[in-house]
Order: structure tokens, then sequence, then C-alpha cells
């Protein structure tokens, strides 16, 4: 087994399905009990829905997107007159509304920070109107400090469907674990076995009177098999996004093996009581690990041949768990042991791989159009949108370099996403499936921005456009006559604008 950077469940992950154990549900109504948090909270006050209207990029036109869809979920109020929820409720959303408990009023609400790799997000209620009376009737709830014993009672707040009301479920903490998140995310995370279904996204999950997490997702195929975001990483985001923005916790992404085949034990000649992990691929050329390296200590914790770490009595965990608690100046203590001998090391961690592909995430696609050509960076989303395999045949960089590093700083892979625009220009030509372009007049092409700056810059007579991909032929254009054709172009597919808002400044202004 491998350990390092971690795949993305997007099977797992991708919403809240079917739900399960519906006898223990319970809708709220004037005659149950009210629960007070230590704070003097009722659950039920600060829990709220929302409703937001997608509207999610669309890979193939990307000056545009896909019709709007709407979607509801749950948030609840945190310190600081916010609102906790989801990233995946309310990711590309052009409108977001909150519903009060027990309210039929619908406060217009904005995003002010989202992490979809953690799967969570801010909101703040639009109107000061609305955000002194909200709050003065909503406080509130308390974080707790500690991830839950295994199990834990645990409530989940939420309004899944099957009605309008508040909805109660009620299970156990079934275990804890350091696991993929959405896109290139990971860290702690709770399963619970409590029914949650649609609709139950962003709501609270309590172990008495305190919040231990945030539900974002459960296994459609298993039976009661739910997850929780811990406050732990709750604590973190929100610390995080202090300044404005979201950077991610730091990981640590060099390859790592298990230390438990006996054979591998005699190649490195490791005494029986040694435990640890073996070093394969180190990230970055000055990184201090070596191949062969085991990593035996992270900070005080012994790091066992499985690369578990005991937390306490009964929590054990990745040792990736410490890398955000012990960070400090990029890097955190441990010891290897190397050709026999335990050599103290400081371990490099990133905010980022910076990867030669980049997540799109919350944004939206760039894009830049020329003629009848659409060009636009490569995305993760693109390669598992696509048919990777037939990419592989004809050798497609998208295929080959999916998850690889930049080769220089600022490298994108530059692609034509779908056909070439219609126009007499294009005349007997085609673009095979989303083609990598190579170079422009023999300019290789280091990413949208420069593809942009060259164009500009053109003075030949003719442009002629050379792919990566095997299945992809030449084009040749008359370079007057192209770029006459742009406007013709966007007026006949009723596009705005030829680019995108960042490479204005490139095409507008001169270097």
């Amino acid at each position: 087994m491998r350990f390092g950077t971690y795949p993305t469940l997007v099977a797992l992950l991708a919403s809240i399905a079917l739900g399960a154990r519906p006898a223990l549900a319970q809708e709220e109504t004037g005659d149950e009990p009210r629960t007070l948090s230590a704070e003097g909270v009722n659950p039920r006050d600060a829990a709220v829905k929302i409703f937001a209207t997608i509207r999610r990029p669309d890979l193939l036109r990307p000056w545009t997107k896909t019709p709007p869809s709407e979607v509801t979920g749950t948030g609840f109020v945190i310190v600081g007159d916010r609102i906790l929820t989801n990233a995946h409720v309310v990711t590309h959303a052009s409108q977001v509304f909150v519903q009060p408990p027990r309210s039929s009023d619908k406060l217009r609400a904005e995003v002010v920070a989202i992490a979809p790799g953690i799967d969570l997000a801010i909101l703040e209620l639009s109107r000061e109107r609305d955000r002194e009376s909200f709050f003065a009737d909503h406080p509130a709830l308390t974080l707790a400090d500690d991830l839950p014993e295994s199990g834990s009672l645990v409530k989940v707040y939420g309004y899944p469907m099957g009605g309008e009301q508040l909805s109660v479920t009620e299970g156990v903490v079934s275990r804890v674990e350091y696991s993929s998140y959405y896109n290139d995310g990971a860290g702690v995370r709770i399963q619970v076995d409590a029914a949650l279904n649609p609709g139950n996204s962003g709501g609270p999950a309590l172990v008495g009177d305190k919040v231990i997490g945030v539900v974002f997702s459960r296994v459609p195929e298993g039976e009661n098999i739910g997850f929780v975001i811990p406050t732990e990483e709750v604590e973190r985001f929100l610390t995080d996004v202090e300044d404005g923005r979201y950077d991610g916790p730091p990981r640590n992404f060099d390859s790592f093996q298990t230390l438990e085949n006996p054979a591998l034990r005699d190649y490195l000649g490791l005494d029986e009581g040694v435990q640890g992990l073996v070093v394969g691929d180190t990230f970055g050329e000055d990184s201090p690990l070596k191949r062969w390296d085991v990593l035996v200590k992270i900070g005080d914790y012994d790091v066992d041949s499985a690369g578990l770490v005991t937390l306490r009595q009964d929590l054990r965990l990745a040792w990736q768990t410490l890398i955000p608690r012990l960070a400090e100046n990029g890097s955190v203590p441990g010891v290897v042991v190397r050709d026999g001998q335990r050599v103290d090391v400081q371990i490099p961690v990133h905010d980022s791989e910076d990867t030669v592909m980049d997540f799109l995430s919350d944004q939206d696609p760039d894009y830049f159009i020329y003629g009848p050509l659409v060009f636009t960076p490569a995305y993760i989303e693109h390669f598992r949108a696509l048919n990777t395999g037939f990419l592989a045949i004809k050798k497609s960089p998208i295929a080959e370099r999916v998850g690889g590093p930049k080769e220089f700083e600022g490298e994108q892979l530059v692609v034509v996403p779908g056909s070439m625009l219609p126009h007499p220009v294009s005349k007997g030509y085609e673009v095979s499936y989303f083609p990598t372009l190579k170079s422009v007049n023999d300019i290789r092409i280091k990413n949208l921005a420069h593809l942009a700056r060259t164009l500009r810059d053109l003075e030949d007579d003719f442009v002629i456009f050379e792919f990566y991909d095997t299945t992809q032929e030449l084009l040749v254009f008359d370079r007057i006559e192209i770029e006459e054709a742009t406007e013709q172009v966007l007026e006949d597919n009723s596009i705005r604008r030829r680019m995108s808002s960042p490479l204005l400044t490139v095409w507008e202004h001169e270097d």
C-alpha cells in the first residue's frame, strides 16, 4: 500500500444519497423537548435550510455555463454572525438564500469563503437588517475541541428530502480516520451510522451539547454509512480564510510504502523492533528524505509499519494527520532509520503539489477564441470527463501528464475543447478529441496567456497550429482571414467576449 497523495473518491463523496433508519428521524413539533447546548443554544434555533441556484461551467463551451439547477442543503450558525455549510451546496451558485428555522422567509446570502477540497463554505447574510434580526434570535453553536470517541451517541440536524421541517436523526460514531475528500483534499473524517439523506449536507452533528462536525456525504451503496467533517478540520478552515483566501492545509507529497513484507525488511536489514514506512519517490530535488529511508517517528509519535500513529488509547490515525498540527516554517520534525542509524530530519510539507493540471473547483475556466478555434487550459475536470483510454492511445498530454509536475513555472496544457466553431475559414479541417496545442509558427506555447500574447504579436502571413496528439492534423490559416473571422464567429454563436477577463490585460496591452 502506498501513502502520500490520496486518490480522490469521486463516486464516494459526490453527494448525500439514499437514507436509512427512517424510524429514528424526528420532524420538529412544538411538543418536543428542547435540548440546550453548553452555551444555552438550542441546535434547532441554529440550523437553517439553504436554497442555491447552481450554474456550473460548460467544459465544452467555456464562455458559458450549464442550465441552472436548484439545490437545497443545510447550514448552521457559527461565531461571527456567519453560517457554515458544505462547499458542494453552494459551489458555482448564482444566488443563495437562507431560510431560518420555523419561518417561511428566505434571506439573501453570499458565499464569502469556500474550500471545495475540504467541502466547507461560509455564508453571510447580504442585508444588514436581516443580519441584525436573524442573529439576535439564532445564536452560534459551540464547536467541540476534540475528536469524538467511537460509539458516542450522535445527533444530526438538517433538512433532508421528504419534508419541509427540521429533521433530527440519531446514531453512533462508527470510526474516525484520515482519508480523501474532494479534488485533491485530504483530512480527518468521522463515520456515523445516523440516517442521512439529500439535503442533510452542511448540517451540524452533535455529541452531547457540542458540534463534532459538519455532515457532508454518505455511501449510496452502503447501509448506514455517513461521513462528517470534524471540528478540527473546520477550525483549520476558519483560521485559513481569515486573510480572505483559502490556501489549504500543509501536506507531504513524498511516496511511502508499508513495512509489513518480511523480504523488504530483510533487504533493508532492519531489526525486528523497527516499525515505520519506507520512503519511495521524494517530492522535490531538495528533499532531506532519501530512498529506502524508514520513517519511524513524526514529532513525538511513533509511526507503525502500517503508517499509523496512536493519538490516544482508542484512536489510531494515519501519520499525515499530524502534519497540520506540527508544521512550522514548511516542515515537520521526524526521525528516519538510514543505513541502520536513526537520523533526525525536517520533513518538507507544502500547500499543494503545483501540478501541470489544476482543479477548476469553484472557478470558471479561462478561454481564448481565435477565429473558429476555442482554447482553454486543461483542468482535472476535463480528465475526469473524457475517455482517458482514447487520450492515451493518441498520446495526449492530458492522459500522460495528469498529476505530474510542471516543467517550468506557469506551465499549462492548452487544449481545444469540442469542435471548431462554424466558419468557412476552417474548410476541410477537423479537430480531434480534445487536442493539446504544441506550438504556433514553431513557437512552443507555455500557457493560455502566452498563446494570446503570441497571436497578438504575430505578423506572419500564415498561422500554423501544431498539436501533440498523433491524431490531430496541422491547422494552417491565412492570418488576416482568421483574425477577421473572429468577430463573425462571436456574433453567430452569441458569444459576448472572445476571452475570459484575466486575458484582457494580456491582449490589450503590449509587454
